[in-house]
């Protein structure tokens, strides 16, 4: 997870007196900045990350609620959680899993992979980076509703609300272009990153 911790340091580094996100369902971005190591290699490899936001079709909360459970539910039976470089054989490669195997990266994208196959807007998808409850690096995907932003998240099969996960959320993918990355700083740690 060293990619998480070089993004949280490059935060750091240019947030400097940046506001935290504001409260509420949806986590608004405060500025650009570069993607994780390897993520950019990802997005050549693997057309659907990074690319036709519009593809897919517009989907009522409960619908896509009940589609981000199943998705969530179902790649997180079907994989064996196993840290990167063993799952891999390398270090921040952002990648689909092999051979059943997987880091919390490899959860995220396969999901965002599942639910653009199932129909969902790329769009209202974008792989994040946070600090979870513990304070250990994690990759999770979100996926933005009418009704605010939600976390699909290898560690549990339920589908919550960002602000009811306990984490720190660092970055995203930014929603309409997908190719960028955005800093989004809220949650409990958020602070730490403030003002440095």
């Amino acid at each position: 997870m060293r990619f998480l911790s070089l993004l949280a340091c490059a935060i750091v580094a240019v947030v400097g007196s940046c506001t935290p996100a504001n409260a509420g369902s949806v986590l608004g971005p405060s500025r650009s900045v570069g993607a994780p190591p390897g993520f950019a290699s990802a997005c050549h490899r693997y057309s659907w990350l990074c690319g036709s936001p519009l593809a897919g079709r517009a989907m009522g909360d409960a619908e896509a609620l009940s589609v981000l459970r199943a998705a969530n539910a179902q790649v997180n039976a079907a994989l064996i959680p196993t840290g990167g470089m063993s799952a891999v054989g390398r270090i921040d490669y952002w990648s689909l899993p092999i051979n059943g195997r997987g880091d919390c990266k490899h959860y995220a994208l396969l999901k965002k992979k599942t639910l653009i196959a199932n129909g969902f807007r790329a769009d209202r998808l974008a792989v994040a980076v946070v600090l979870d409850r513990n304070g250990n690096n994690h990759a999770v995907l979100m996926a933005r509703l009418n009704g605010g932003d939600y976390v699909l998240d290898n560690l549990t099969d339920s589908i919550r609300s960002w602000d009811d996960t306990g984490y720190t959320f660092l970055a995203r993918q930014n929603f309409q272009d997908q190719r960028k990355w955005e800093v989004i700083l809220a949650g409990p740690r958020a602070g730490k990153f403030q003002g440095t």
